[in-house]
């Protein structure tokens, strides 16, 4: 597993464009208590009617989850799903300046009918039609515009009829020419379209489709085609609950199995991998750490109904669980720690050099700990040089969420999202500051 203190080190902000099929998503929920009479079917009674954007929207509201800055380029209809949809876009903060809107186009829509946690029927109202030769010529003119600026671009394909070949040549070429990295979530069987194209992510029925190639091939002999067929650099083949597998030019394969707690509904899943592999990629990951990152953001975002948005926040409680060494923070890290604490109760405790653990503290650590059972400990070591065993029994307690090596910046941490309460070991016993700036006068910091 990816190291999040090696992860969020390298995590900033970046410029992200998008370009796809946009489509506003519907979710009806309610309650069924009774058949109809009229046929055999469920009255759903409605308690609650929510709209989100949905397709290339939901990449881009996951990239705005994480932190990016995003561009978007797509095509909507002048009928109110699409004035809808920008007014979501622009207020969640990404930049419509690139959407187009067409006369004789109709907005997708998918009404998604929801009985409890379970998905009991999906209502489509769209038209697939191609995008005129006159707005095509106008978006491939705005090209070297829409890219200034942009680390990576994301394709995101729903096979609305927007994405034309001529279209996706010209993107490509355009993006060839400046250097970005490409990623593309396709749709069809046809992936020469997407030709050059740094990585592809298609899922696993896609895959076998674009390949040709009949159920009993295996998953080498598919990704072997795809590659020799689209002359891409780079596949990444999702499989729902079974993991992902990176496939490369020279032959080498790598699988990723998925880390989830409980798969309640796939929907989406990948349009957040798509994005996590933006943000990751964008802030130059390794490939095969931007991989596990997406996997472990698409094993959370089927954890929940509906398209869902992970944040850094959750991605940094979530890489904690799996590796206690992730609970240690340097000078170089505190802003995972920032992150790992957005909008959350914290209680720090500072420990001076020579503070052993002693049954007194361990004592003081239970009742911390027991005391705000929602809320994070950090435990903050004001020693330059701290004894390693003592910081590894430390990270192996329970109680503790949260280990700070001495640091400047913790102050500045805690000066930003205060503390809710601070306390200090003084003749091995538990000590309440009225301030978190005390503590560290307290500790000669």
């Amino acid at each position: 597993m990816v190291k999040l203190v090696g992860i969020f080190s390298h995590f900033q902000p970046i410029d992200v464009l998008v370009i796809g099929d946009l489509m506003l998503d519907i979710y009806t929920t309610g309650k069924v208590r009774r058949i109809s009479p009229e046929a055999p079917v469920p009255i759903l009674h409605v308690e609650k009617e929510e709209h989100r954007p949905g397709g290339a929207g939901n990449v881009v509201l996951n990239l705005l989850s994480l932190g990016a800055h995003v561009k978007i380029v797509g095509r909507l209809g002048q009928d109110g799903a699409g004035f809808r949809l920008k007014d979501e876009l622009g207020k969640e903060g990404a930049d419509c300046s690139g959407l187009l809107f067409q006369k004789d186009f109709t907005t997708p829509v998918k009404n998604r009918l929801i009985a409890g946690a379970q998905q009991i029927l999906r209502v489509d109202s769209e038209d697939i039609i191609p995008l005129p030769l006159s707005l095509e010529d106008q978006l491939i003119k705005e090209l070297p515009a829409l890219l200034e600026d942009v680390q990576i671009v994301a394709i995101s394909d729903y096979g609305k009829g927007f994405l034309s070949r001529r279209l996706l040549a010209s993107i490509i070429q355009a993006t060839k020419i400046k250097n970005i990295p490409i990623l593309v979530d396709p749709k069809g069987d046809d992936f020469t379209k997407y030709a050059q194209a740094t990585l592809i992510k298609p899922n696993l029925s896609e895959a076998y489709v674009a390949a040709k190639l009949p159920s009993t091939a295996t998953l080498d002999e598919v990704a072997e085609n795809i590659l020799k067929i689209s002359q891409t650099e780079k596949i990444l083949i999702t499989k729902s609950e079974a993991g992902m597998s990176l496939f490369e030019r020279d032959g080498s394969r790598y699988d990723f199995p998925v880390r989830s707690k409980e798969v309640k509904d796939v929907t989406g899943a990948g349009d957040t991998v798509l994005a996590m592999l933006c943000m990751a990629l964008g802030n130059q990951l390794d490939l095969k750490d931007a991989v596990q990152l997406s996997n472990v953001a698409a094993g959370m975002a089927i954890e929940r109904l509906g398209c869902a948005r992970i944040t850094l926040s959750e991605m940094a409680h979530r890489l904690l669980e799996y590796d206690v060494i992730n609970k240690i923070f340097d000078e170089n890290h505190l802003f995972a720690l920032s992150q790992a604490l957005n909008d959350k109760r914290f209680t720090v405790l500072g420990l001076d050099e020579t503070q052993e653990l002693t049954a007194s503290l361990f004592k003081s650590l239970k009742l911390l700990s027991s005391r705000d059972v929602d809320g994070k400990l950090i435990i903050y070591i004001s020693d330059n040089h701290p004894d390693e065993e003592f910081i590894s029994l430390l990270s192996s307690l329970s109680e503790v969420d949260f280990i700070v090596r001495k640091s400047e910046s913790l102050q500045h941490l805690c000066d930003a999202i205060c503390p809710h309460e601070v306390y200090i070991m003084e003749n091995d016993q538990l000590a309440y500051i009225d301030h978190h700036s005390t503590l560290f006068d307290k500790l000669g910091c």
